[in-house]
């Protein structure tokens, strides 16, 4: 029989081993998570494909077709917004999830002693789901257009760790503020709707490096989805989508500075979780 001691300070001393021992409870809430989005739904897990595809296709008819953009080289107009596309509705998708995720829990928290960071975490982690159905759609856009990548291609997996970063940061941040002020549920997707357009998904940074200069792009750089969205175009589509090193290195500290101020204050405002939500 396991040992239970009741002794101060000792789930604080030990949170971060708890994060292990409660993994069952993680993966418990992942799969959930995965059976109620889709439960009753009409398309299934379709919509994790016709999403990306729509935007992709209203961006191409639009910003290339009627606003004249191109993408750079050879390389299909389509590829470059879909691959744009495909970590942003992952990051998009994850930050929306966690944000909400320790209000939808209400019940749960209030009731049991568990680690908190498992929720926003489970909530990343089965967004995930999602980006590998899109990474299918992209696949087959590739094979459409018959447009093979190249080595690049084996950098993609650090792109995707630092898209997951990018979101679980901001989400903690938006999860422990919107379990405090629940007026938060109202700004995010108004900031997800902005922030796409202030992201290289219909153009390129190279192309706004080359009409605003350098020191604006290094600005523009501080959107941490900047450095995402430009990796996984340099990585899915090769060298005619250059990778500008310091944007890049801005980016990633960017989503390291999210990450540990976010688990920091989450931390610090976690004591106070069951009593206010």
């Amino acid at each position: 029989m396991q040992e239970l001691l009741i002794e101060n300070g000792r789930a604080e001393k030990n949170y971060w081993r708890d994060l292990w021992r409660y993994r069952e409870l993680f993966y418990f809430l992942a799969w959930r998570d995965i059976l109620v989005r889709y439960k009753q739904t009409a398309v299934g897990v379709a919509w994790a494909v016709i999403r990306p595809l729509l935007m992709t296709i209203i961006f191409t008819v639009f910003a290339n077709k009627v606003a004249g953009l191109k993408a750079p080289g050879e390389v299909p107009y389509a590829l470059l917004v879909m691959a744009a596309m495909l970590p942003w509705q992952f990051f998009a998708t994850a930050m929306t999830e966690a944000s909400n995720s320790l209000v939808g829990n209400a019940n749960l928290i209030s009731k049991v002693y568990f680690p908190r960071l498992v929720v926003p975490a489970g909530a990343v982690i089965t967004s995930f789901v999602d980006f590998l159905i899109t990474l299918g759609l992209m696949a087959l856009f590739m094979v459409f257009y018959r447009f093979a990548p190249d080595w690049h291609l084996l950098f993609l997996p650090l792109f995707m760790v630092l898209a997951f970063g990018a979101a679980f940061g901001i989400g903690l941040w938006l999860c422990a503020l919107n379990v405090e002020y629940r007026d938060f549920r109202y700004i995010i997707p108004f900031f997800v709707q902005f922030g796409i357009y202030v992201s290289p998904v219909i153009f390129t940074s190279a192309a706004i490096k080359a009409k605003l200069g350098d020191t604006f792009s290094m600005f523009y750089a501080l959107n941490p989805m900047v450095g995402v969205i430009d990796g996984f175009q340099w990585s899915l589509l090769g060298a005619p989508t250059p990778l500008d090193v310091r944007e890049l290195l801005t980016s990633v500290a960017v989503v390291v500075v999210l990450l540990i101020t976010g688990i920091w204050y989450f931390r610090k405002m976690e004591r106070t979780f069951a009593d206010v939500i």
